[in-house]
């Protein structure tokens, strides 16, 4: 039964020599460095880098080098990269109140101090195929522009200042590390933003839309998406206080949802959050609303079943990399557990077969 695994190990060895050379491609193509990835293909650097949890460009570019622009692989590769560096501590909680910002856009108030930055972004560009690309045209460069720096307040801090939107929730509560525990369900808020934040885009992308599509009774405004750098500091016990130590690039998106009140709470909006590395809006509008989503139980509204509603399905089901190793590993031999199966279906044909000759003969 095993015989066709004989000489598997020279088998694998030549598969990946055949994979490095498809890698490669034809060798009369100048081979991609990773500045080239990192620094043209910097949305593809991003997913790889949120759903990864390793806030690292040349590692990202590195690792699609590698897996051939595949995404999941290159994010199934930073996260095994991930679990072998030491851990120092941890940092502050970011402000994104001091975000300089390179995009900030609101749906649902036109007038922002400083203005409405559209941005480097797709938003607006007429979808046609630009064949200058093919032709490596120069690119004209961009008017100059800075980014809107000092504290820049959040749209919703407007709706808060008339009381028609939920307080910010606050816990001063250490989340529980996704990276280092494994996901246990009831799931709190901290714990469920963790998990969207590294969510596969597109199937958080799709339980968003289904949002929009009336499963979840949830329909939100972008009440801000914004794009920008932000500090990092950690607090260091030898000094007393916090320092600086680099900083990271976030979409931040605060959607604003419609909330009829209950027994105890007036009729207010609620909110939709979403935190995610680099420029990545498309995940972070729909980590927002997923959110939303989630936390029908706390603010007193009726379940409709919708798989947006449902946590654990959610959750269980929004990690790439636990999916496709469980959807791959079927590629593997299962010689014997096929054989099992496939004996056990000759044994209920010959039972099926005799029970008719049986009738038949009655």
């Amino acid at each position: 039964m095993y015989v066709a695994v004989k000489g598997g190990e020279r088998a694998i060895e030549n598969a990946h020599a055949w994979l490095a050379e498809e890698r490669r491609g034809n060798m009369d193509v100048a081979e991609l460095s990773i500045a080239q990835i990192r620094e043209q293909l910097s949305l593809a650097v991003n997913r790889v880098m949120a759903e990864g949890s390793l806030y690292d460009p040349d590692l990202a570019a590195l690792a699609i080098k590698q897996a051939r622009g595949d995404l999941i692989e290159a994010i199934f590769l930073i996260r095994a990269y991930r679990t072998t560096l030491p851990r120092f501590g941890a940092s502050e909680p970011v402000d994104t109140r001091i975000m300089a910002c390179d995009r900030r856009i609101s749906a649902t108030f036109k007038d922002l101090p400083g203005g409405q930055v559209l941005g480097p972004t797709f938003d607006y560009t007429h979808r046609l195929l630009d064949f200058k690309l093919a032709a490596d045209g120069e690119v004209s460069k961009a008017p100059s522009r800075d980014a809107e720096t000092g504290t820049v307040p959040h749209v919703t801090e407007f709706l808060n200042r008339e009381g028609l939107i939920e307080e910010a929730p606050h816990d001063d509560t250490p989340p529980p590390d996704l990276t280092r525990e494994p996901l246990e369900m009831p799931a709190d808020r901290a714990l469920r933003l963790q998990a969207l934040t590294r969510a596969d885009e597109g199937f958080t992308l799709g339980l968003a839309y289904s949002t929009q599509r009336g499963y979840g009774r949830n329909h939100a405004f972008v009440g801000e998406l914004r794009i920008g750098s932000v500090p990092v500091e950690m607090d260091i016990p030898e000094l007393g206080f916090a320092v600086e130590i680099g900083e990271v690039i976030l979409t931040e998106c605060e959607t604003v949802n419609q909330f009829t009140g209950s027994k105890t709470e007036p009729p207010q909006f609620t909110r939709g959050y979403g935190l995610v590395f680099g420029q990545t809006e498309r995940k972070a509008i729909s980590m927002a609303l997923v959110d939303r989503a989630l936390r029908w139980e706390e603010l007193g509204e009726d379940n409709v079943g919708a798989p947006a509603q449902d946590a654990e399905f959610v959750l269980y089901h929004a990690d790439n990399i636990q999916a496709t190793g469980f959807l791959e590993h079927i590629k593997l031999p299962h010689y014997v557990d096929f054989q099992s199966e496939l004996e056990l279906v000759r044994k209920l044909r010959r039972e099926a077969g005799a029970q008719q000759v049986q009738e038949a003969a009655e």
